[in-house]
């Protein structure tokens, strides 16, 4: 557990604020992560786009490169605006709804959580964290899974809202994705540039 707050801490120093804690001091410094840290550069474009693509695959748990590049591709695909489009495809992850739902503590805590087979969408027991969640889909806890105590720690924490594209009922711990979000509409959306991502891929 000390690892992945030690770990996070780096992120949010090299990357600044990432899961919405603002007050955060390591947030705040001017110096790189690092024992020998030095005054931070005013980066080139293209640094700019690169800090930009690894914040965002950050904040979603550190997905690896094939798979951002999939979606990436995808949201090509899709009509529509393209960033837009990869904001809503991360959003449909199963393990960040089972985050944003407060199922879990932290959003790699819910990739463990939907790993170890703890959750069911539409009444199907899904063992795959990169799971597409599709509009009108229902996340539930399994019931043997219901009473741990990390789950029940998630819920009852004050330090996180629900998204308004989640229908959360806490007691029976299910969770309705009820549309996919736009940028707007994900907390913390002010830390990603999804624009610069898709200017570097594009390059």
């Amino acid at each position: 557990m000390k690892s992945i707050v030690t770990a996070k801490k780096k992120k949010e120093r090299q990357y600044g604020t990432i899961w919405g804690a603002p007050n955060a001091s390591n947030a705040k410094r001017e110096y790189a992560p690092g024992q020998h840290g030095q005054r931070r550069k005013k980066p080139t474009d293209y640094g700019q786009q690169l800090a930009a693509k690894q914040k965002l695959k950050t904040y979603y748990g550190n997905i690896s490169e094939k798979q951002f590049h999939k979606y990436y591709e995808e949201a090509i695909r899709r009509r529509g605006d393209t960033a837009e489009n990869l904001i809503g495809i991360l959003e449909s992850r199963l393990d960040n709804l089972v985050y944003k739902a407060k199922f879990a503590s932290t959003v790699f805590a819910a990739r463990q959580f939907v790993n170890h087979g703890h959750v069911t969408v539409n009444g199907q027991k899904v063992n795959i964290p990169s799971y597409l969640v599709k509009a009108g889909d229902v996340i539930e806890v399994r019931e043997k899974s219901k009473q741990l105590p990390i789950v029940i720690a998630a819920v009852e924490a004050a330090t996180r809202e629900v998204p308004g594209y989640l229908e959360v009922d806490n007691k029976k711990l299910t969770a309705k994705y009820t549309f996919v979000p736009k940028y707007d509409d994900v907390p913390y959306a002010s830390v990603m540039e999804p624009n610069l991502v898709i200017e570097f891929y594009s390059r």
